[in-house]
């Protein structure tokens, strides 16, 4: 548990750090040589981090201190899960392995949306959005799409 959690805490740390940095970072700067490897190794580890590091330790801490294995059957809250090998209504049999594994591709899916939108808070920084004039009651003054 204490693994999974900092490893957690630390995916939250490198999120944070890079989206401070991208607060501070000028549009427009040339990189250095640098700065580019460093940045190239901060990227590079957060994805090991978060494609590596956090899925382990979620399928450790799932397999040894839950007891998730195969022979634990997934019945749900009252029994709605029960397969009907087992005398429920459920069509087939949920082991807890299945949904460990379940939540650990749910990691991958998080991981990959996370990682484009870090890429277009990225690529939009120093964008402003454009000002429109509004009426009295809140509405544009000039409809989306036409010419002024």
């Amino acid at each position: 548990m204490v693994a999974f959690a900092l490893s957690i805490v630390v995916t939250v740390a490198l999120v944070g750090a890079i989206l401070a940095y991208a607060k501070r970072r000028p549009v427009g700067t040339p990189v250095t040589w640098g700065e580019a490897m460093f940045g190239s190794m901060i990227v590079f580890f957060a994805m090991f981090w978060v494609y590596g590091v956090v899925p382990h330790q979620w399928l450790t801490w799932a397999d040894n201190e839950l007891n998730w294995r195969t022979d634990k059957l997934f019945v749900g809250p009252g029994g709605i899960f029960r397969a009907q090998a087992q005398g429920g209504s459920f069509p087939f049999t949920i082991t807890y392995v299945v949904i460990r594994d379940i939540l650990a591709s749910g990691i991958y899916v998080v991981g990959v949306g996370a990682q484009v939108w870090l890429w277009m808070v990225w690529q939009n920084r120093g964008k402003a959005a454009e000002a429109v004039e509004l009426s009295s009651f809140g509405r544009p003054l000039v409809r989306e799409g036409s010419e002024a």
